[in-house]
């Protein structure tokens, strides 16, 4: 019995000792948030004004930005999922959460094992843009050129794994008319094509299309959520749903995720912060700028946080398959 307390005694130690740092956390060490895609996308930006907000409800605490891009997100989400499962090592993803188990065959990680989900942040609406020269000028006048066009018609999208690239999958679904997919390596040179006219279409997030759409360098013909949306330049732009394409609501949400095992403690101090965070009046009017809607429903909550990521596996892992594109 000795024996036993004494070899009980080192463990006990340990954990008073881990217990004791998880109630301190974060203390001194800095929180560095991965963004697995390069730096100025608009992945980053959330993450960089999601750093700023965590600051205060983390009593001052340091929280950098790294970007770890590649392989359609996965490099920078495997940095996560093999880091110290402290809470000091967070990551920053949009959908490719929820697409990366079939888009990167041989991913070194499991998506809904290998990662705590700490919480959604915003969801960033998608819009249907073309050309400047485009000779359709709504939707109606749209449909008829791409029935026209059929076998002529370029997409192009930022990259193999891309939101661009995603939308342009599901768009081209809907219409039931296949369009040669354009891959750019970024949002940048692919929409610096489309208003040159190189390419005919994309399917962008409005944290990327706003400021074109408003400078009329781009013709804009939907957006793809439920409801229209607010933002002064696209409140008269109609829904996917109202012109008649149905079961077409594409949203890409950004979440806060951990390494698997990161002490309950720590996680929901985590949680409180983003809350906290995500009501903080200056990130929710940079969030509005940039065209995103800060998620406020059940989805802030973990559990109901990898709830809706199967949910999004399960809705894009067929439309991939059929499509036979792979970062791998």
């Amino acid at each position: 019995m000795k024996k036993l307390i004494q070899s009980l005694v080192p463990l006990a130690l340990v954990a008073a000792a881990f217990g004791a740092s998880a109630q301190d956390f974060p203390g001194s060490k800095p929180i560095t948030i991965i963004v697995p895609f390069a730096a100025g996308g608009p992945t980053d930006k959330v993450a960089r004004d999601l750093a700023e907000a965590l600051r205060k409800p983390l009593g001052g605490a340091t929280v950098i930005v790294d970007n770890a891009a590649g392989a359609g997100g996965s490099i920078g989400a495997n940095k996560v999922a093999k880091a110290p499962a402290d809470g000091h090592t967070l990551l920053v993803h949009h959908i490719g959460m929820a697409t990366m188990p079939t888009l990167v065959r041989n991913i070194p990680f499991n998506v809904e094992n290998d990662f705590e989900y700490v919480g959604l942040i915003n969801d960033v609406p998608m819009t249907i843009i073309a050309k400047p020269t485009i000779p359709a000028n709504n939707w109606k006048e749209l449909v008829a050129w791409i029935q026209a066009n059929k076998g002529k018609i370029n997409l192009g999208n930022a990259g193999v794994g891309s939101a661009s690239h995603l939308c342009g999958m599901l768009f081209q679904h809907a219409m039931g008319v296949d369009m040669t997919a354009v891959p750019y390596k970024g949002t940048g040179p692919a929409m610096t094509d489309l208003m040159g006219g190189q390419i005919d279409i994309m399917c962008d997030q409005t944290t990327n299309t706003t400021g074109v759409i408003e400078g009329k360098k781009v013709k804009v013909f939907a957006v793809t959520t439920p409801k229209r949306l607010g933002i002064p330049v696209l409140k008269d732009v109609p829904t996917l749903q109202e012109l008649g394409v149905k079961d077409f609501n594409v949203s890409i949400f950004h979440g806060l995720y951990a390494p698997k095992g990161t002490p309950a403690p720590v996680l929901k101090k985590l949680n409180d912060a983003l809350k906290a965070a995500l009501k903080d009046p200056d990130f929710v009017k940079r969030e509005e700028a940039l065209g995103a809607v800060v998620v406020n429903d059940r989805r802030t909550d973990p559990a109901e946080h990898k709830k809706f990521v199967k949910s999004e596996i399960n809705k894009w892992s067929p439309l991939i398959k059929q499509a036979g594109v792979y970062v791998d």
